[in-house]
């Protein structure tokens, strides 16, 4: 079976997303993490672009084994002679020259005719057999260019040197069958495209580059080029998670594949995520939080019977441990009874069943989501009072960089009110250790999250934390326009929620 090769440009092209400049250090990590996720070729830097840039295709080049690191350059001797420089310890290295083809660049952005472009093309890639034969040509805004002069272009360059030729949707531009019907064109009409790879690079302007570069494989497209969480230029990249898993999912109908280890592909997507600072929207295909996850009932009913009914792949395929049934207002009595057996309670009477779950369609209508400590409420007719066991009274904290963090706390511990200084790494770790000690409480803080509910720097913030205890994990909630009063809040939450758990299974059904 022909294997497509995954050309992965996060470190390049992905870096380009506003805000996503990633230190050399950085680059490197994730440079490692994609070995492990064996793309073929890490397209590492621009190295004419910053010393930083040169740095870090330099030391993925030396650092990162068994893969092709690629440095990019335009049709220019110092920018070539730079990432020559870069790879030169590397047996893999690849210079990856681009120049524009289309009219609209050729005149307004690079002021030079066809013919100038073309010899501009030719002796770039002969120029750059000095320190490779591995050569990758670009044709800038192929998909606007004139078809039979670019077919004169990819000849051309692939009889100086170049052994892949790419011909990139520079801005977004084309669509699916189009932009099949230009690589089909090119395979017919290139006499010597034999001896070269067809590549291809699609943004993501339009909505379609995953699907323009799928398109493109259907024709003969022999690398895709794309990126992790398909972030980029603009509106980004073709997805690297989405175009393997398609392959992977429909092999039969595309009769290609990629070496990429797909278990890899979530833990990769969370590192550059965590990076770059870029979060990943919860509907994202493949590494969205909503992606394996079920709300409507019917469907929930369908995969407790036979995932595959509503999942068409498999969660763990791409490194997510499982699939999640989310409880809401859409869920079913099949899920909600599930979800009650793993909390380990089950009824024996329907009659009492059935008041439960529509206590709990109550509760849905109220809350997005609802957790499992809200099902317990359910179960015993109680309403958990965040202020039953422990309450926060006041609390006093000191920091900056120039002194100890230091908190203050008072609460209230089963109607005795206590008081607690504590330090710690910071506001939040001082306020935190302060409240274990005086509630002598020894849960795990699993998750600490922030969030904006308004905007302004008044803003009303909101925390979540996730404490987990004896297999019990409970989230709680604090909100205040002071955040550290608020993650006193959410921290004393979801202490009490621990608390009100314990009685429950102390108390059974």
């Amino acid at each position: 079976m022909k294997i497509i090769r995954i050309f992965d440009t996060t470190l390049r092209d992905g870096e380009q997303s506003p805000g996503a400049t990633m230190s050399v250090e950085e680059k490197v990590q994730i440079a490692k993490q994609l070995a492990k996720l064996n793309v073929d070729i890490i397209e590492a830097g621009f190295p004419i672009a910053s010393q930083g840039d040169f740095e870090a295709v330099k030391r993925i080049a030396e650092e990162v084994r068994g893969i092709s690191v690629c440095g990019l350059s335009r049709a220019v001797y110092g920018d070539i002679d730079r990432v020559g420089e870069a790879i030169k310890n590397t047996d893999r290295g690849i210079i990856h020259i681009f120049l524009a083809t289309s009219d609209i660049h050729l005149k307004h952005k690079l002021k030079i005719d066809r013919a100038a472009a073309l010899d501009t093309a030719i002796q770039s890639v002969k120029y750059a057999r000095k320190y490779t034969d591995t050569i990758e040509f670009t044709a800038e805004d192929a998909t606007r260019s004139d078809w039979d002069y670019l077919c004169k272009v990819t000849e051309a360059v692939i009889d100086a040197g170049a052994s892949t030729v790419n011909m990139p949707d520079t801005v977004g531009y084309t669509v699916p069958f189009e932009y099949g019907e230009l690589i089909e064109y090119l395979m017919n009409k290139v006499p010597n495209i034999d001896k070269a790879v067809i590549s291809v690079h699609c943004h993501n302007d339009l909505g379609l580059a995953v699907a323009n570069s799928l398109s493109a494989v259907l024709k003969g497209a022999g690398q895709v080029e794309c990126t992790i969480n398909g972030i980029g230029e603009r509106a980004g990249n073709a997805s690297l998670e989405e175009i393997v898993m398609a392959i992977k999912t429909r092999q039969k109908y595309f009769s290609v594949d990629t070496k990429v280890n797909t278990r890899e592909i979530y833990r990769t997507s969370r590192l550059v995520s965590k990076i770059t600072g870029m979060r990943v929207q919860p509907n994202k295909a493949i590494v969205g939080d909503n992606a394996f996850a079920h709300e409507a009932g019917i469907h929930q009913d369908g995969i407790l019977k036979e995932r595959s009914t509503y999942e068409i792949l498999k969660p763990e395929e791409v490194g997510i441990p499982q699939s999640k049934l989310v409880l809401g207002k859409h869920s079913g009595r099949h899920a909600f009874k599930e979800r009650l057996k793993e909390l380990g309670y089950e009824f024996s009477d329907d009659e009492d069943f059935n008041k439960a779950f529509d206590k709990f369609k109550e509760l849905a209508d109220q809350k997005k989501s609802v957790f499992d400590e809200d099902i317990e409420t359910i179960l015993t007719g109680y309403i958990i009072d965040s202020c039953d066991t422990y309450c926060l009274k006041s609390m006093h904290v000191i920091c900056g960089t120039q002194q100890k963090h230091v908190a203050r706390v008072a609460i209230t511990v089963r109607g005795e009110e206590k008081e607690f200084e504590s330090y710690g790494d910071g506001p939040v770790d001082s306020t935190y250790n302060a409240i274990v000690k005086l509630t002598g409480t020894d849960s795990t803080l699993k998750k600490y999250e922030v969030k904006s509910i308004t905007g302004g720097t008044d803003a009303l913030g909101e925390v979540v934390v996730t404490l987990e205890k004896n297999g019990r994990v409970v989230n709680g909630t604090g909100s205040d326009t002071d955040i550290i009063v608020a993650s006193a809040k959410a921290y004393i939450n979801a202490l009490n929620k621990l608390e009100e758990r314990k009685r429950i299974a102390q108390r059974g059904i």
